[in-house]
């Protein structure tokens, strides 16, 4: 077994150790056994444990106290239930299309909590967020501003809009990076004073933040306070531009989370202990003494609190290669088969669910049913001998999991979604079957 190989499994059997529980051989999610979630709702599964994604949320809410807010990114998981959870903890929520705001809407979130950012929104979806009165909208391109300023002006109406601004590369960082290259989202940072002056033109526009997000996935807790520094110092600029306070400063998200070998938790010790440099940073500019600090994770949120439930159909031996054939895969969780903008494909944390504790575990691919080699959820993970009717859990699945991936591909059902909470289970979404196609003459 190579150094790879145990560094995968020894993150599995950490996230069992401290996220999950067990019984005998069977994994345990927020105290109902693996078996009993598919029997009650089917398999494949997607299941949420509550107490795992509050506890997120409180560690991060505990390491930026007194410093800035949380907005839940609900394009990692924008199951209203989950949202909701977030809500109820004291989250606002960032939004990116006229759909996250209606299901923001649904989870209970306040409009003035609404945050709504994306490259390309068009007018209609504009004046939905303008007339939901929602808190800011962060403007990405010229045309975009001006097809803001004339939905406002038809309402007459004053809205709160931020600059979304796209950082140099010197504050770049994580697994995919948002900026410090030709990019779709936002104004590059070098035409910042003009942005600024085209907005305070507009009669129905005040200039009330900016919005940077320079990357995502990030493990290194230095990397976001230096995005963060670099975001307070924008900020100062466009004070000094327009002399008037801004009521924000969005850092954007990026709170990354490991999953697979090598990679280490995002230090929320180191990020605390680098909040008093930045304090004294925001105190050098007096305009921003009022101003409200934001953060918006999503992945962090919800991704340890999220498990993929797939039955094992067969198992099988190929010129020397063991294959674990799923009823789940790829069409369900793209990215986990690694074809979500993955360069370099590595298996998730993945635990045989009825098996744990077998010795003798060697490399096996876990395979999906769907028709093409592409449907892959583990390609070197160790696994016992697994026989039809086991269960394989994919951890780290709390975002961007269903979501995310092609639903409808080769047409099988899509999973449903459950919530557990210290042994209750509830359905969050149903399993649904693919839609049937009519017959068009001609």
């Amino acid at each position: 077994m190579t150094d790879d190989v145990t560094g995968r499994r020894s993150l599995a059997e950490e996230l069992l150790r401290t996220r999950f529980g067990t019984d005998g051989p069977e994994l345990v999610i927020g105290g109902v056994k693996a078996r009993t979630l598919v029997a009650a709702f089917g398999s494949p599964l997607f299941v949420y444990d509550a107490a795992i994604m509050r506890d997120s949320y409180r560690r991060l809410a505990r390491a930026v106290d007194g410093f800035c807010e949380i907005h839940y990114s609900i394009k990692a998981n924008p199951n209203p239930a989950v949202a909701r959870l977030f809500v109820h903890e004291g989250a606002g929520i960032e939004i990116a299309s006229v759909g996250e705001l209606q299901l923001a809407q649904q989870a209970g979130c306040p409009p003035s909590r609404i945050l709504f950012a994306g490259p390309g929104k068009g007018a209609e979806e504009l004046d939905t967020a303008i007339a939901a009165g929602i808190g800011e909208i962060h403007l990405e391109s010229f045309e975009e501003l001006e097809a803001c300023a004339r939905r406002a002006a038809a309402r007459r109406c004053r809205v709160d809009v931020a600059i979304r601004i796209n950082p140099g590369a010197s504050v770049q960082g994580g697994a995919m990076r948002m900026g410090g290259k030709p990019a779709a989202f936002g104004f590059d940072e070098e035409e910042l004073s003009t942005i600024v002056e085209r907005v305070l033109q507009q009669e129905y526009l005040t200039l009330s933040g900016i919005h940077l997000f320079a990357g995502t996935q990030i493990l290194d807790a230095r990397v976001l306070l230096a995005q963060w520094a670099h975001a307070i110092s924008l900020a100062g600029h466009v004070t000094a531009m327009t002399g008037c306070p801004l009521k924000t400063i969005d850092f954007g998200g990026g709170l990354g989370v490991p999953y697979h070998a090598g990679e280490v938790p995002l230090d929320l010790g180191v990020l605390r202990a680098g909040l008093p440099e930045l304090r004294g940073h925001v105190a050098r500019f007096p305009l921003l003494a009022t101003t409200r600090l934001l953060v918006e994770p999503g992945r962090f949120l919800t991704a340890e609190g999220g498990v993929y439930l797939a039955t094992v159909r067969a198992q099988k031996l190929s010129r020397g290669t063991r294959f674990i054939i799923t009823d789940g895969g790829m069409h369900h969780h793209l990215a986990a088969s690694g074809n979500l903008g993955q360069v370099v494909k590595r298996d998730y944390p993945l635990l045989a669910a009825t098996r744990l504790g077998s010795k003798n575990c060697t490399p096996a691919v876990v395979a999906g049913p769907l028709c093409t080699p592409l449907d892959m959820i583990g390609r070197q993970t160790p696994f016992p001998d697994m026989v039809a009717g086991d269960l394989v859990a994919v951890l780290q699945s709390g975002a961007y999991g269903l979501s995310a991936s092609p639903v409808g591909f080769l047409s099988h059902p899509s999973p449903a979604e459950v919530m557990v909470d210290d042994g209750h289970m509830q359905l969050i979404r149903p399993r649904m079957d693919p839609p049937t196609m009519s017959a068009h003459p001609g």
